[in-house]
């Protein structure tokens, strides 16, 4: 009897070892078959989602078409979120795709409380985040991230390219309209050391919520202080809603506005004659030459947009994160992270481009100034390029950052 029931007990011992490699050999498969999910975090619709939104999650998926689809065997899936320009709102987005819904990579965040927010929690779970989006320079300064990229312009570069080009026309007051959020904070003190060192000077500034409708206060008050330059530390929807109210009260006449951070979808938005003689730094042009104009050509055929710098760089960014974890042969983020830091970017936006240690994509920034209607001879001709600002000279140097992962080399 006693032998009989352990002879029943080492069969039913073996048939539950052989359920439960059965079980586990159907999860490995499962895991195996379940795509690799890239997770477009952005504004689908409030101020940015004509700078980012629904033309990022195009570009990332022309980007996975491009590369065929397909990554270490198995199918590559574009998912997306709108963040609502809300830190709190953002963060539990990426904590959920994270922790339950198996997303690898987020990438653009066109906020850069938000961005700051994703960058924490990628950080502590080890996940890559590209931000294509974001504009915030702390993000290769105190926030850097061993997982993060900082991948298409920041607030030093286009401080560095904008306020130094109106400083050298000879321009010396400034007046800072700035959005009361990171993004402003950042683009005023960054602007702010530029006109420092040549030599002009702020008389004035003054904060506005995001998302206002109404700038007729702020901007009475830098008409008041007769700066010879208002500088609007501000974008999107807030940066239209200025520059058409300062056109309505006369300011454009008597004193310069100066959006430090313009996006062509700005422009399109507010149409040459409103914006015509605008001075702006950015990281793409369409129209810069055949690549760019082929690649457009056919992210215009998907949206009837004209792109920004951010579906650019998300589209460049989606295609460097595949090619490094191809050639990792792995998902693990710091050793993607480490293989695309060692690979130089090469794409229709950016050449030869090197990714630092503190996580800065360094490329060329371009100066424009905005085209008056009658200079403008096709669909999207907005542009003049003045000049090209290597990335050496756009971004700050690594060492002035303050970022943490340099410390520990």
């Amino acid at each position: 009897m006693k032998l009989y029931a352990g002879r029943t007990g080492r069969i039913g011992r073996k048939k539950a070892g052989l359920v439960l490699a059965s079980a586990l050999f159907v999860t490995c498969a499962a895991a195996q078959e379940s795509p690799i999910k890239l997770g477009i975090l952005t504004d689908m619709s409030s101020l940015y989602a004509d700078n980012g939104g629904q033309g990022s999650v195009i570009a990332a998926q022309m980007a996975v078409d491009d590369f065929k689809g397909k990554v270490l065997g198995r199918q590559i899936q574009v998912v997306y979120g709108d963040h609502q320009n809300k830190a709190d709102i953002g963060a539990t987005l990426t904590r959920r795709w994270l922790e339950n819904e198996n997303v690898e990579v987020i990438l653009d965040v066109p906020n850069s409380a938000v961005a700051l927010a994703v960058q924490g929690i990628t950080r502590e779970k080890k996940k890559i985040f590209l931000a294509t989006g974001a504009a915030t320079s702390r993000l290769t300064g105190d926030e850097c991230s061993p997982t993060g990229v900082h991948w298409t312009y920041d607030t030093y570069a286009l401080s560095q390219g904008t306020t130094r080009a109106i400083s050298r026309l000879g321009e010396k007051t400034w007046y800072f309209l700035s959005a009361d959020y990171s993004l402003g904070a950042q683009l005023e003190a960054d602007s702010r050391k530029v006109i420092d060192a040549t030599d002009g000077r702020v008389v004035g500034a003054v904060k506005h919520p995001i998302n206002t409708p109404d700038f007729s206060s702020f901007l009475l008050q830098a008409q008041s202080s007769k700066a010879n330059v208002i500088a609007l530390a501000n974008a999107g929807g807030d940066f239209v809603n200025a520059v058409k109210q300062a056109g309505e009260f006369g300011i454009t006449r008597y004193q310069k506005l100066a959006g430090l951070i313009v996006f062509i979808a700005d422009i399109h938005s507010l149409g040459l004659q409103s914006a015509q003689g605008l001075l702006l730094s950015s990281a793409f042009y369409w129209d810069l030459n055949e690549e760019t104009r082929t690649w457009t050509k056919r992210f215009v055929e998907k949206t009837q947009k004209v792109p920004t710098m951010i579906h650019a760089g998300t589209y460049g960014a989606v295609m460097h994160y595949l090619k490094a974890v191809e050639a990792a042969g792995v998902l693990d983020g710091p050793t993607v992270a480490a293989k695309m830091r060692a690979t130089p970017v090469n794409d229709f936006m950016t050449k030869n481009a090197k990714i630092r240690d503190d996580g800065r994509l360094v490329r060329d920034m371009y100066l424009f100034s905005v085209k008056a209607p009658g200079e403008s001879k096709y669909k999207f001709d907005y542009y003049k390029l003045l000049a090209t600002i290597p990335g050496e000279e756009a971004f700050r140097p690594m060492e002035e950052g303050g970022c943490p992962l340099l410390r520990k080399q």
